[in-house]
């Protein structure tokens, strides 16, 4: 990264918002779901500027607690030495699977899964497919990605050193769009037609598979904040669970906390 882009970031995460404005830091899975979010907000409160960064659910999460962003977004649940924080619930997602569009597997068992994460599967002819390495593509540590796949998928195997490591789901999109042997997973929300999800023990990451209960590959996108939420930062939360937002949010491929059911604490 460009010193003068780190300096920038750093010079954000560490100066309180000025009135009028809302800074949020977190999840890189959230991110881009919430900027869409803000523009629209923006767009109908131009005297009000929010600024969202990434760094992942951990930084989000500890930026919250030193109260140098005004909303934290994780892409995983609080651990037990983060709780104490407010909680409210965005959408949830579903953990895909991808590959290059011109992989013929389309569907893979969770222990292949695992076992390629883990190192112990290299070859594509292994699963089903062509005679090939595969090159696996994970995320960082304290990535929330990257802690619900290990909570979902790896249950407690290592993820191996041998895996390619990038910040964001971004990154690994475009590493596997233009990588035939390669795989990796990205928040459901974000696949396009670059890349191909892969069904996991024949059962598709779809809404429908979502809301039904079938895929179980799901996290939640968490907003946080160290104190009740009051003024702008209120309102923009209230916009984020108002069916305006969460129709949006469905439209982009995550399962709205509504559809789920969920209760949400009033303000």
């Amino acid at each position: 990264m460009p010193r003068f882009i780190l300096i920038l970031s750093l010079v954000f995460l560490t100066c309180a918002s000025k009135s009028g404005d809302i800074i949020i830091a977190g999840s890189t899975s959230v991110q881009p779901f919430i900027e869409k979010l803000a523009e629209e907000f923006m767009a109908k409160n131009p005297k009000i500027k929010i600024n969202v960064q990434g760094g992942g659910s951990t930084a989000g999460i500890q930026a919250v607690f030193n109260r140098t962003c005004d909303i934290g977004t994780s892409s995983r649940n609080l651990h037990p030495s983060e709780q104490g924080l407010n909680v409210y619930l965005m959408a949830m997602d579903g953990i895909a699977i991808i590959v290059h569009p011109t992989n013929p597997l389309n569907n893979l068992t969770h222990e292949e899964l695992r076992e390629i994460f883990a190192g112990r599967i290299k070859n594509w002819k292994e699963v089903g497919g062509p005679d090939k390495e595969i090159f696996a593509v994970t995320r960082e540590e304290g990535s929330g990605t990257r802690g619900a796949f290990e909570e979902l998928i790896m249950h407690g195997t290592p993820i191996s050193d041998a895996c390619l490591v990038q910040d964001s789901n971004g990154a690994i999109r475009e590493i596997i769009a233009n990588t035939p042997q390669a795989i990796g997973y990205i928040s459901a929300g974000l696949v396009n037609e670059r890349v191909k999800a892969l069904s996991i023990d024949s059962i598709a990451p779809t809404i429908e598979n979502y809301k039904n209960g079938r895929y179980k590959f799901l996290r939640p996108f968490l907003l946080l904040t160290i104190e009740r939420p009051q003024g702008v930062v209120k309102s923009f939360i209230d916009y984020l669970l108002s069916d305006t937002a969460q129709k949006i949010l469905q439209h982009e491929g995550l399962i709205p906390a509504k559809i789920l059911n969920n209760e949400r604490e009033g303000f």
